[in-house]
């Protein structure tokens, strides 16, 4: 008996891998190691008396990324399928290991992140939950044909509730921003699965009212959004990372820095390496600098949606389009906070911020993009192998 995880595609639906896709990735991760040393290494000296703390990590996580990214890019997506009922109910168990004593370590009031085992490190599942709710979504409208002119038109209670269960325990993780962000996702995928708007209507004015619910709950998100509203409010405290990460970007001026002289308005910013990481860039490169990124995660979302769009078989496509604006729009909504088009929240750039849960699942969603890019209808023949 034969048992294979990896492609071994016939010729007919074997296609090489999208080559530009591939350098914008490679791209974002090297830039994104250089703009993390040149960001942290004064902070790293100060707190660890070693300025390359941070990104002597981040390659050690890296090296565990880019094996996860070649796992992705080479396993069978059938085989993807057909594990994935084990993938999405795995990441829901860990999303609640947060609320379990002896598995949480609570942060400020959150239970976002579970302790690992033996290596003493943490994990934040909320991560892993952006990539399972697109493969259970991408799965379910697979399977139930959703668009207008289909004869039989399926009840959406099923993926309403897939995704009212991520999005709920995200929330009560106290991690608002996230939660939202994988709503949008979610509705994203709706829309590009061919469903009418009026028919999610209902469920997004009650998403609506409950998010609204949760924000006026709690005297620190009022006043994050004040602070969001009037910038000139508590400019010493919530205001104050928001002051200093434009204060660096201004200081960048059109030309940048540059990463060897010294950066010094970044060194205002609290915990720069984390989600204001995009600062420490705009101050080393300038204007230029800012130009370039969006062009590159313009030019990775270009290439990582036409691959989508040309695959032939709709889970393909659809796990494609999620895992691309999963990456896009987390990129450009952590840009818009940084420069204040956006409420502060706590939403990392992918490959640039110091965290591992980003890092390694923006590798594994990566490496999916590849994958795709690569196929070319393969679920639709039938495998005769065993899958381990």
């Amino acid at each position: 008996m034969k048992f294979t995880i990896f492609a071994e595609r016939p010729v007919e639906v074997y296609r090489k891998c999208d080559i530009g896709l591939l350098i914008s990735i490679i791209l974002m991760w090297g830039l994104g190691l250089l703009t993390l040393y040149a960001s942290s290494a004064n902070y790293a000296l100060r707190t660890f008396q070693d300025q390359f703390y941070f990104i002597k990590r981040q390659l050690l996580l890296s090296v565990v990324g880019w094996i996860l990214f070649i796992l992705f890019a080479s396993v069978k997506i059938s085989f993807i399928k057909k594990i994935l009922p084990t993938l999405v109910i795995g990441t829901v168990i860990l999303c609640l290991l947060p609320f379990v004593p002896g598995f949480s370590t609570p942060r400020n009031g959150a239970h976002r992140w579970i302790l690992i085992p033996f290596i003493g490190e943490t994990f934040q599942p909320s991560e892993l939950g952006k990539l399972a709710l697109v493969l259970f979504l991408a799965n379910w409208f697979d399977k139930n044909q959703v668009l207008e002119d289909s004869q039989e038109k399926p009840s959406l209670l099923n993926p309403i509730i897939g995704l009212a269960v991520f999005v709920g325990i995200i929330m009560a993780q106290d991690d608002f921003s996230t939660a939202l962000f994988m709503f949008a996702i979610g509705l994203l995928m709706f829309y590009m699965a061919g469903v009418k708007l009026g028919k999610t209507i209902p469920f997004i004015i009650l998403a609506i009212f409950g998010m609204l619910i949760f924000v006026f709950s709690s005297s620190f998100r009022v006043n994050r959004l004040i602070a969001f509203i009037n910038p000139s409010f508590d400019t010493h405290g919530y205001n104050y990372q928001t002051d200093a990460a434009r204060s660096a970007i201004s200081a960048g001026g059109f030309l940048g820095q540059g990463f060897g002289s010294g950066l010094e308005k970044i060194n205002r910013v609290p915990e720069i390496q984390t989600d204001y990481i995009f600062a420490g860039w705009a101050e080393a490169m300038g204007f230029v600098g800012v130009i370039g990124y969006f062009i590159l995660v313009l030019f990775f979302a270009w290439r990582a949606y036409r691959a989508s769009y040309m695959c032939k078989t709709r889970f393909t496509a659809l796990v494609g389009f999620g895992c691309t604006s999963c990456v896009f729009l987390q990129s450009l909504a952590n840009c818009g906070v940084v420069c204040g088009a956006l409420p502060a929240t706590g939403i990392t750039l992918p490959f640039y911020s110091s965290g591992g849960s980003s890092l390694l699942v923006s590798f594994c969603i990566c490496g999916l993009l590849i994958n795709i890019s690569r196929s070319n209808g393969e679920e639709e023949y039938v495998y005769e192998e065993t899958y381990l």
